[in-house]
């Protein structure tokens, strides 16, 4: 997978978010202290902020790019992650929360069986 985040600009309380980078990985982890924005950048990727200004691509789709007024809609990006706060959907349970990101992307639904990654991520 190759992820881009290029020109990522998102104003938070005490700094402004800014990023510009290309990954090539199969899995990618985020790490810092406190207050260093991972979850923030979560939230730009998967489409729950809005950044002052970014291009957001996974491999050939572009999911934001605010020069071109693109912002794919969150459910279409085929995107998730469990937050820290456990802030999960209420009227879902937990396998309903689990395969959210998997309900309207099929091409997404075939590459990830369900089970793998449960049984990988323990």
């Amino acid at each position: 997978m190759k992820l881009g985040l290029r020109q990522i600009k998102l104003p938070l309380v005490d700094f402004t978010l800014a990023l510009d980078l290309t990954v090539e990985a199969r899995v990618l982890g985020l790490c810092g202290p406190s207050g260093a924005g991972k979850t923030s950048l979560l939230d730009l990727i998967a489409g729950l902020r809005r950044p002052r200004s970014a291009t957001i691509q996974i491999d050939e789709l572009i999911m934001e790019d605010t020069a071109r007024g693109i912002s794919l809609p969150a459910r279409l990006r085929g995107v998730g992650y469990v937050p820290q706060d456990l802030a999960l959907f209420p009227h879902l349970s937990v396998t309903g929360n689990l395969r959210y990101g998997l309900r309207e992307n099929v091409a997404l639904a075939s590459k990830f069986k369900f089970e793998h990654v449960t049984e990988v991520l323990d």
